[in-house]
């Protein structure tokens, strides 16, 4: 895939991601224009709250795993990724998040892949569950590890295919901007990324980086 393809991929999964919360704030605006009634406008004033939010959170996190986000520095604080993925996956409850990264700040690359791959995982749990990122260095390497965990894991075969090779094998969508993006970080580092088969309602993605 040329950067041009990629470049709109990700725009792409961008806006997609975004429409529910911003839909979320023009309803409430809307209703807010029209209610008289003292406690349903408490009930908009929650709903605008909630979307905002929500937008905010999610904005946050594709700067850091998308974007040019943590500057132009080649190094990108730990806390922030860790704060990226609690407010993605933290506010609906319906994931919990695991951080096991001991290192203070983590290449800008390794911080997107670290990201982008929880993002993978994360979204194969349709029904919840347990998210746990961890990062180790170890032998000038530097090992990342996303487990997931759930009552039901989906992770659709041409999004697999993607992750390991970069080609999809089929229609592309907004949900492989992430899978695209890992295989191209992890190729272009030397790294290669390692993804097991849904098992015991487990899914475990492992990528080896230089350090």
């Amino acid at each position: 895939m040329n950067a041009i393809d990629l470049a709109s991929l990700l725009c792409s999964r961008l806006c997609h991601d975004l429409l529910s919360p911003v839909g979320a704030l023009n309803n409430g605006l809307e209703l807010m224009a029209d209610e008289q009634d003292p406690e349903m406008r408490e009930r908009c004033l929650e709903l605008l709250a909630d979307s905002a939010r929500a937008t905010a959170s999610k904005l946050k996190f594709f700067r850091l795993a998308f974007g040019a986000g943590g500057g132009y520095g080649e190094a990108i604080d730990a806390n922030e990724a860790r704060a990226a993925l609690e407010g993605l996956f933290g506010g609906d409850h319906k994931v919990a998040l695991g951080w096991m990264v001991s290192a203070e700040r983590l290449s800008k690359n390794a911080a997107k892949l670290l990201l982008n791959l929880a993002l993978i995982a994360g979204d194969a749990l349709v029904r919840g569950g347990r998210l746990d990122v961890g990062a180790e260095e170890a032998d000038g390497r530097l090992e990342l590890a996303i487990r997931a965990e759930g009552p039901r894991i989906l992770l659709d075969p041409a999004l697999r295919e993607t992750i390991l090779t970069g080609n999809s094998g089929g229609t592309v969508e907004p949900r492989a901007a992430g899978a695209w993006l890992a295989h191209s970080l992890a190729g272009e580092a030397g790294g290669a990324i390692r993804l097991s088969d849904p098992a015991d309602e487990v899914l475990v993605i492992g990528a080896t980086l230089p350090a």
